[in-house]
């Protein structure tokens, strides 16, 4: 997946140019920048994760609850679906085999 890099970033990015023109006060000032913006992703991270978590232990009860009921777990669209993902991957290995 590519990321996405607004201007703000771009600007940010620049911080890396010209490193040894830079005193010792700047380069740690630099890297304590750095390490904050990492504890922030981190913490981003972390919550998307726990949402993730919640959305699937939701499928899960509803799927338990379906099997329960005697309902399919599975229906034709997720058969359909996965012959067409499998299919894909068999003929994208061929692809890199015959490389």
């Amino acid at each position: 997946m590519k990321e996405k890099r607004s201007p703000a970033r771009l600007e940010a990015d620049k911080i890396l140019l010209n490193l040894e023109n830079k005193n010792d006060k700047e380069l740690r000032a630099v890297l304590d920048e750095l390490y904050e913006e990492e504890k922030q992703i981190s913490f981003r991270r972390r919550i998307l994760h726990g949402k993730i978590d919640i959305v699937r232990q939701e499928l899960v009860r509803r799927l338990n609850k379906q099997h329960k009921q005697g309902q399919a777990l599975f229906g034709q669209k997720d058969i359909t679906k996965l012959t067409d993902i499998l299919s894909k991957a068999l003929t994208d290995d061929s692809r890199s085999n015959t490389l």
